[in-house]
């Protein structure tokens, strides 16, 4: 009766944690759509979940692959589609990534934990201070020099996806509109294109190196891709001082304890 009693209360604590997975994931899949920084909040859960941090890493990105799929999917439906200057991006982005998940499947456990803790106070405090963007009406920029600065930077950005992945859709968004002015709508749209493409060899590097729990990466990719979905469709106007509130203190505490553990 009591390993009864046990048994059911595990099943249900199991449970409460695979909804809670989701409800990260949703919330995560907003974020990531509408700018960047989803993955401090899926990253620190999948880990709280039990999952050793390059685990963790690794399965973040079926949830990051479907939630892309979705959020192209509802750019599309909205008429706005990648063109083929996001499928160069996309490729250059794609061979970095694969440089950059090797790097992670390579380095030492506690050297990671160190790294990624470092990476979230970083990419946190960066959401907090960076300046205001305006969006005007200008001229798109992407032919000549700043193309080819776009295919070097992106290689860049892929490496660093291909590692950690948190807050790449910030500096995206920030190369995007600095190098070649797009305006916001367009570069969310190549956004989750460009890591859509590029998640596609991150995840077969961790999976080649048996770094995914496929459970626990389905169940955050319904999340991702409810909230991708729906972030896609919704106006590009967004209230995010809660949001970095609580970005804040959760990264701050899972960063403490990264860098604490060995």
């Amino acid at each position: 009766m009591f390993s009864l009693f046990m048994t059911n209360k595990m099943e249900i604590n199991e449970s409460l944690l695979l909804l809670s997975l989701v409800l990260i994931g949703f919330i995560a899949g907003v974020i990531n759509t509408l700018a960047g920084g989803g993955s401090l909040l899926t990253l620190p859960m999948l880990i709280f979940m039990g999952l050793p941090p390059v685990v963790a890493n690794g399965t973040n990105r079926i949830g990051i692959l479907i939630q892309c799929f979705t959020s192209v999917a509802g750019f599309k439906s909205k008429g706005i589609s990648p063109s083929k200057f996001g499928v160069y991006l996309g490729i250059s982005a794609l061979i970095g990534s694969l440089i950059g998940a090797q790097i992670a499947i390579e380095i030492k456990g506690d050297v990671f934990n160190k790294i990624l803790a470092i990476v979230m106070l970083v990419v946190v405090i960066f959401m907090v201070i960076k300046p205001k963007t305006t969006f005007a009406n200008t001229l798109e920029k992407t032919k000549g020099k700043h193309f080819w600065l776009s295919i070097i930077a992106f290689f860049f950005i892929g490496i660093y996806g291909g590692f950690i992945q948190a807050g790449v859709g910030i500096f995206i968004l920030l190369a995007l509109t600095s190098i070649n002015t797009l305006n916001l709508v367009t570069a969310n749209a190549v956004k989750v294109f460009v890591v859509f493409i590029y998640t596609i060899a991150a995840i077969a590097v961790f999976a080649y190196n048996n770094q995914i729990d496929y459970l626990y990466g389905i169940v955050l990719a319904i999340g991702n891709a409810t909230g991708g979905w729906i972030a896609s469709r919704w106006s590009v106007k967004k209230g995010d001082g809660l949001v970095k509130l609580f970005l804040i203190v959760m990264v701050i505490a899972m960063a403490i304890k990264l860098w604490l553990d060995n």
